[in-house]
């Protein structure tokens, strides 16, 4: 099979609303004088495919947007960085949410669950087009992209995933859990992590399971072993997690994608989501292939001493 990109994107495209907060929890009050409010556009799977491209990785992104003013923040993103953009109508508009973020670089996130129709689908033959030029395909867990799975392994492309705080339980998450060779989520909701992440392994297609846990680390499930991924040290001040896992999974993927190790594509990962949490959530500044590489070679060395 010829391919064309290396990783294709699927879902995830949308706009956030920043809202930077005194704390959180923020306490009720009749009103909050903050910094700044600002909107632009950055979701899941635009910052996957943003960090992807940084990287150096051909990338290609579809989703479902909206003719509308925060598509056009969208369709913007996409061009001025060169990423290629498929898009799909969205009737009802294109995905909204606001992100309050605390001095300490923590996020809550409000999601617009409006846009989401019973009837939205990525046209099949769209997604089977394009996968069957792609290495990888990487799908976020918006509505439509359910859909796209079983076209996606038809196409026999390698699928990732990220269930982000998944609780192990919800059945909405199930499809993507199970159908993905790679899965990420994040141990933020899980009362017993490593037994979600085997019970994905047991009862779905992935052979590796990656669980994200801040400050900690992370963990890796690889053909049943499990270890540790080392956090490492962000750059320069924290003062926004938002994005830091989406750069984590672009990390991690371009490891994959070089033919590393497991435990070096772990490492990738994680000096990407410390860099992202040094970066404001207004912007859109993702680690390149160079600094990547040079932070990782440091990095070694430090082991080895």
């Amino acid at each position: 099979m010829s391919t064309e990109t290396d990783i294709l994107v699927l879902g995830g495209a949308g706009v956030d609303t920043i809202v930077y907060v005194p704390q959180l929890p923020l306490p009720y009050a009749d009103s909050y004088m903050v910094p700044a409010i600002e909107t632009r556009a950055g979701q899941t799977g635009d910052f996957v495919a943003l960090g992807a491209h940084a990287l150096g990785l051909r990338t290609h992104h579809i989703d479902m947007l909206g003719d509308d003013d925060a598509g056009d923040l969208v369709r913007a993103l996409h061009r001025d960085r060169g990423i290629a953009l498929t898009e799909v109508p969205l009737p009802a508009g294109t995905k909204r949410a606001v992100n309050l973020v605390g001095p300490d670089g923590r996020r809550l996130s409000l999601y617009d669950n409006s846009r989401s129709q019973e009837a939205d689908r990525l046209p099949p033959e769209t997604v089977g087009a394009l996968a069957a030029v792609s290495r990888h395909a990487h799908v976020s867990i918006t509505y439509p992209c359910a859909f796209a799975l079983p076209t996606l392994r038809e196409a026999g492309v390698t699928i990732s995933t990220d269930l982000h705080n998944w609780d192990g339980a919800e059945a909405y998450h199930e499809a993507f859990a199970y159908e993905a060779d790679l899965v990420f989520l994040s141990t933020a909701a899980l009362v017993d992590p490593e037994k979600t992440m085997r019970q994905i392994t047991e009862r779905g297609r992935a052979r590796a399971v990656v669980a994200t846990a801040g400050a900690e680390g992370a963990y890796q499930l690889c053909d049943g072993e499990l270890t540790h991924i080392p956090a490492v040290a962000p750059p320069a001040p924290v003062v926004d997690s938002n994005g830091a896992g989406d750069a984590f999974v672009a990390g991690y993927l371009f490891g994959r994608l070089s033919g590393e190790s497991p435990q070096r594509c772990g490492l990738y990962g994680a000096i990407a989501g410390a860099h992202a949490c040094t970066v404001p959530a207004t912007g859109t500044d993702l680690i390149r292939r160079a600094e990547l590489l040079t932070l990782a070679a440091a990095q070694g060395s430090r082991a080895d001493e």
